[in-house]
């Protein structure tokens, strides 16, 4: 008799609707995809929508995309990819905690940050002038996965790209999307408290006290002091929400690295020089749009849709070696 069992995808949707809390978004009962398809075999919609993610070309790109520090030369520096696999156990870990839908919360959280543009948030910063309102990397994230690379992804999977970020409102339709934004947060100020102390532009002294206090003296305490806040707090309240005296410490300590590190006089050298390299190859593209290759952006977008897609898709290293090629001076 064998001892493995096949488990199709009817069954494994109704053991959702047997195993996850009642607040959890069950697979059967997804608002679709803006192309209908024939269900899989084997995998649920969000499992589908998740291995898409892992295929494409936008979540390759992230292991050359800037979390903090502009095209590290350590080994050991944050980028994209590694805050995205971080950001994804985190909502994972506090999915299953819940009886949420860990495959949901695993495919928007790896899914969060492929709008990115090269070198991080001054990328938007760079973009924003180009635009009305703001340059989001949120908002082309969904440009991304809907238009630039279209993966026909589900709604609930899309909507928690789209509103990943706390600066966005409406929040996410899902509880699932909710643990993708507290997900984020505890991993990368974590893992940018790390990243700063390594790079010495922070010293350990210098961590708010009220940070130690609370959350412990180590990055993994830290990570496990905020997931377990989540969770406890969660659960208790019926809501994705974390307890209020853990939050207003998280929202202290982040004031603080925007004060010390993201807005840092010793940062904005590198932030300045990466501004200019991205508005650089928006002019040069907006008016040379035929040099954009059609698979980075849409047929029918315009000289300055078809260089932003193109130049925010880029890769710190690859903006980096285009802006040499176009604008470094030759001798011969």
């Amino acid at each position: 008799m064998s001892e493995l069992f096949l488990r199709k995808r009817e069954e494994r949707e109704r053991l959702e609707h047997d195993l996850l809390s009642p607040a959890a978004t069950k697979s059967d009962e997804s608002k679709g995809r803006e192309e209908d398809e024939e269900p899989d075999e084997y995998r649920t919609a969000f499992e589908r929508d998740r291995d898409r993610i892992v295929h494409s070309k936008a979540f390759r790109r992230l292991k050359h995309k800037t979390q903090v520090f502009l095209n590290p030369e350590g080994d050991h520096y944050v980028t994209r990819l590694t805050h995205t696999l971080q950001v994804t156990q985190v909502g994972r870990a506090m999915a299953v905690a819940l009886g949420l839908n860990q495959t949901l919360t695993e495919a928007i959280c790896l899914a969060h940050d492929v709008g990115h543009s090269p070198f991080g948030h001054t990328g938007e910063d760079a973009l924003s002038p180009y635009v009305d309102g703001d340059w989001l990397h949120a908002h082309h994230g969904v440009r991304t996965l809907r238009l630039l690379e279209p993966l026909n992804l589900t709604h609930e999977v899309l909507d928690g790209v789209r509103a990943h970020s706390w600066r966005i409102d409406p929040p996410p339709e899902t509880p699932e999307g909710m643990l993708c934004r507290f997900a984020d947060r505890i991993a990368y100020l974590t893992h940018d408290v790390a990243d700063a102390l390594r790079a010495g532009v922070l010293e350990y002294h210098e961590i708010p006290t009220r940070v130690l206090t609370r959350f412990g003296a180590t990055a993994r305490e830290w990570i496990n002091s905020m997931i377990t806040s989540v969770i406890e707090t969660s659960a208790r309240e019926g809501t994705v929400t974390m307890d209020p005296e853990d939050l207003d410490v998280m929202n202290e300590l982040r004031d603080f690295m925007f004060e010390r590190v993201y807005l840092s006089p010793a940062l904005s050298a590198e932030k300045e020089r990466a501004i200019k390299v991205i508005r650089d190859l928006v002019e040069y593209f907006s008016s040379h749009p035929d040099e954009v290759p059609d698979s980075y952006t849409v047929p029918d977008a315009d000289p300055l849709t078809r260089a932003i897609d193109y130049v925010a898709g880029m890769t710190d290293r690859y903006a980096l070696r285009t802006h040499d090629r176009l604008f470094r001076p030759t001798l011969f």
